[in-house]
């Protein structure tokens, strides 16, 4: 009991700090050193030793420099017409399947995933284009708002996924793994959200209304010359990682300087666009890579104070069966997703929730997949779901309205989870493929 009171404490404590309008950063820092002083009695001079041993540490982490570089990658594809050419190039090949253009919402936050990593840059990118078009053909709002909003969450499932790093980087996982693992998961959840919008159709096909259109040979070819930029991406950084050529980092970096050549290549390329994605990437980077930095600090403060290993034992002798310990860990989750981002989420609670999961005999990679979906259904859960508010700024549409419309596909991404649980082949077959 005790175990459990001191872990709620922490847990207020970043709630109040934040609710204070605390910097995430600052707030995990003033967590970690209130805890230590006020528990453990330390000294401001030991805990700031402790802090900078652990600052010095992680910042000097290899892995850490994929963030930034991936981040980069997703801001040159985001500040060129590389999304209304992945729009252009998807249209032939989903013009007669029931849903028609709604599925470019689905295919196009698949594929961009593929090179971003992010979950409000996919949303933000196929979004700008997709949902002026779908308005104007007369598209269901609705379904085409709810379909962004899942399908953008994305993301952070599909490999490069900026919150998958973090993940390996903290529960000092493979990040190569993790991202093969990450595959299939998205494209079953994918799979899902498409299948979902087909029942839609044929049930109402004026959801989706046809426009009469008829392409032949040389406009799927044309089609395929449009997809060409993003498949080439796609295939340089996942295939640098997974035939083992490269390191995620180093792909990254392959993948920067093949964003930077095709948008040469495409007469994109200006010194004020190059200035524009640098300082964008420099903004997020430095957010995420901080956060990332503090959370550490956290981390090694709830292990002095053996947070974890209690927890842990606490909720071990409740004689929790796996199952049982699935069900409060997603609710935890998604109740955390309904406050904070999916950084926030992972490094305030992994040190709890992940010695948990291991004790309960689920794999690290399945379970960081598991965690990763939890903070893609926070991605599209009010008042703090990123993907809304991208939503509302594209449209002017209420947030409310857009929760209203992804909550089918926020219902979708559980049934993913419960499917994952039952056959957690889906998540281990191709890592194990690939890595052994």
């Amino acid at each position: 009991m005790e175990a459990i009171l001191t872990g709620g404490a922490v847990l207020g404590l970043i709630f109040l700090y934040l609710g204070l309008g605390v910097w995430v950063f600052a707030g995990l820092l003033l967590v970690a050193a209130t805890s230590l002083y006020l528990v453990l009695g330390m000294t401001p001079q030991r805990i700031g030793t402790i802090a900078a041993g652990i600052v010095y540490r992680y910042s000097s982490t290899w892995e850490l420099a994929a963030i930034p570089m991936f981040i980069w990658m997703g801001e040159i594809i985001f500040r060129t017409d590389i999304s209304n050419r992945l729009f252009r190039g998807l249209m032939p090949f989903v013009n007669h399947v029931p849903g028609r253009l709604l599925h470019t919402n689905v295919l196009g936050c698949t594929l961009f995933a593929a090179v971003s990593g992010s979950s409000a840059a996919t949303t933000a990118t196929v979004g700008k284009i997709t949902t002026t078009e779908l308005r104007e053909r007369g598209y269901d709002k609705m379904l085409s708002l709810g379909s962004l909003a899942g399908a953008g969450s994305l993301g952070l499932l599909i490999p490069p996924s900026i919150v998958m790093i973090v993940y390996g980087i903290l529960a000092e996982v493979s990040i190569s793994r993790l991202f093969a693992a990450g595959v299939l998961p998205g494209l079953l959840i994918a799979g899902l959200y498409s299948a979902y919008i087909m029942v839609r159709a044929i049930a109402n096909p004026a959801l989706a209304p046809s426009d009469g259109a008829r392409y032949g040979p040389m406009d799927y070819l044309r089609g395929l010359l449009d997809l060409s930029p993003v498949l080439v991406l796609v295939f340089l950084v996942l295939g640098s990682i997974y035939s083992g050529v490269a390191t995620p980092s180093e792909a990254a970096a392959v993948g920067v300087a093949a964003a930077l050549a095709i948008s040469v290549a495409l007469r994109q390329m200006t010194w004020r666009l190059l200035v524009d994605t640098l300082m964008g990437a420099l903004r997020t980077s430095a957010m995420v890579c901080v956060i990332l930095v503090a959370a550490a600090v956290l981390s090694s403060a709830m292990g002095y104070l053996h947070v974890p290993r209690n927890v842990a034992n606490a909720i071990g002798a409740l004689g929790l069966e796996p199952w049982g310990l699935l069900l409060i860990l997603a609710l935890f989750y998604i109740v955390l997703g309904l406050f904070l981002d999916g950084v926030s989420i992972i490094v305030m609670s992994l040190p709890i929730t992940f010695p948990l999961a291991m004790q309960a005999g689920f794999d690290p990679i399945w379970f960081g997949i598991f965690l990763v979906v939890m903070v893609e259904m926070g991605q599209i859960t009010p008042p703090v779901g990123f993907n809304l508010f991208v939503l509302q700024g594209l449209t002017g549409t209420p947030i409310g309205k857009v929760a209203v419309a992804a909550l089918p596909f926020f219902l979708l991404m559980g049934l993913a989870v419960a499917i994952m649980a039952a056959f957690p082949g889906i998540v281990l077959w191709l890592p194990n493929l690939l890595y052994g």
